[in-house]
């Protein structure tokens, strides 16, 4: 009984320490200023980690989620603003970066182009289907038409 209960204390200790949120800012990271080193943790939490992809550089450990946490931090500290930072990260490793990317043209292109090309395919569907509705019930036949119709339907079956 002592054994499980040793068991059961490891297993709460192990899933406790595996949710809590695993921060990767280094000490060596982190800013003087309390105003900055927010600003900064805010825009990382933003940011996506391009060998992650869907880890933000906040909470990323490898090598390049660092080096954009000290680039973000070096800005900062320049005097950039947080939309110059931002401006300034995606302009070296493009819109993908962010997390959450802006609304341009561009994006609600992308966004509706699935939309248009089902609704694309649905018109094209329906047209095919009322084509071939008309073709199969088709025109009626000439007189001529009707005539050799009768004609070889006698032949068969005579």
């Amino acid at each position: 009984m002592k054994r499980l209960t040793v068991y059961l204390r490891a297993f709460v200790l192990m899933v406790a320490l595996a949710a809590s949120p695993s921060l990767a800012v280094e000490p060596d990271e982190v800013l003087d200023d309390p105003v900055l080193e927010q600003r900064a943790r805010a825009i990382s939490a933003e940011l996506r980690c391009m060998v992650c992809q869907n880890q933000s550089i906040d909470d990323s450990n490898a090598e390049l989620a660092r080096d954009l946490r000290v680039i973000v931090r070096e800005r900062l500290v320049a005097g950039d603003s947080d939309a110059d930072v931002y401006d300034y990260v995606v302009s070296r490793y493009g819109e993908f970066v962010l997390l959450r990317p802006r609304v341009t043209l561009k994006t609600l292109m992308l966004w509706a182009a699935p939309v248009l090309v089902m609704g694309a395919g649905i018109a094209a569907v329906a047209v095919f289907l009322r084509n071939r509705d008309e073709a199969v019930a088709g025109r009626p036949l000439s007189a001529e038409e009707q005539a050799e119709l009768d004609r070889i339907l006698r032949q068969r079956r005579g």
